[in-house]
């Protein structure tokens, strides 16, 4: 392991917690289907349903991009780029499923709660993640002699 031990471990701590979190949402999602309460499964909650499974499944791939971004970093320095990816995607992986969330918690005719506006602002810090990663990727020399 190079000198980013600690932030790996971070963030391999990150993906699998945050994974056991949102795949738990998931069957408690299950569960209230299979209870066929009204409140998640009537007409109206139609966008409550859509936005608790968005939480659901954007909260399960961030956990993912955490265990794929840890494994990344046994391949690259410790840059400031690099550092700053992975507190983006921490935010991102906190505000982005909570916005979905919250925002399917109470519903206003159709239109979701408050909690949405987390979502643009987070999509932007995990975008931003990303393509740091990408760069810092592309411009990292080949490892073990490849070309």
């Amino acid at each position: 392991m190079n000198d980013q031990g600690p932030l790996v471990r971070r963030h391999l701590k990150i993906g699998w917690w945050t994974l056991c979190l949102w795949l738990t949402l998931g069957i408690a999602l299950e569960v209230l289907h299979a209870l066929k309460l009204g409140w998640y499964l009537d007409v109206g909650s139609e966008t409550r349903r859509f936005l608790f499974t968005l939480a659901h499944a954007h909260g399960t791939l961030l956990a993912l991009i955490h265990l794929g971004y840890a494994a990344t970093l046994r391949r690259l320095a410790a840059t400031k780029l690099v550092r700053a990816a992975g507190s983006l995607l921490s935010i991102a992986s906190l505000l982005l499923p909570t916005g979905f969330l919250l925002g399917g918690v109470r519903i206003y005719g159709g239109d979701p709660g408050p909690g949405i506006f987390l979502v643009p602002v987070s999509a932007l810090a995990l975008l931003t993640s990303v393509l740091s990663v990408a760069l810092a990727v592309t411009r990292a020399p080949p490892a073990d002699g490849a070309p």
